[in-house]
């Protein structure tokens, strides 16, 4: 398939069942040797955070696309790509971001717009054909 590769994958959504499909799609089309899953938003700026101080690392273990849910209590996607804008410059250029949602609201969509590092708008539940174009 033309699908593309990518080292590492992070999902972000506080619905477990919702990142364990969308882990599973991940696994089936094999877009990735890695899949980071998170429950929550601060669990994963604070990973991001706490992978940007271990030098010579970030590179190998920092996610190429983060699939961030917009919905999830305490800190929302749009929180999360407030706190994402403030680490470094190398973070922000190795993680594209997918909006992964189940929101229909035209809002979120012309508000993700407004991120630059927010490559795409996809709606949930991850699919196969999702996956294999997805090219970030």
């Amino acid at each position: 398939m033309g699908s593309k590769k990518y080292n590492s994958v992070m999902l972000i959504d506080d619905n477990e069942i919702d990142n364990l499909i969308n882990q599973k799609m991940i696994e089936a089309v094999n877009i990735s040797e890695n899949i980071y899953t998170h429950t929550g938003a601060k669990s994963a700026i604070e990973f991001l955070r706490n992978l940007e101080k271990v030098k010579g690392v970030a590179d190998e273990v920092l996610p190429d696309v983060i699939f961030l849910d917009i919905d999830m209590p305490l800190m929302d996607g749009f929180q999360f790509l407030d706190e994402f804008l403030k680490l470094e410059q190398s973070t922000q250029s190795k993680c594209r971001i997918v909006m992964l949602t189940s929101s229909i609201n035209p809002q979120d969509v012309s508000k993700s717009k407004k991120y630059t590092c927010v490559k795409k708008y996809v709606n949930k539940p991850l699919t196969q054909n999702t996956l294999e174009t997805l090219d970030v």
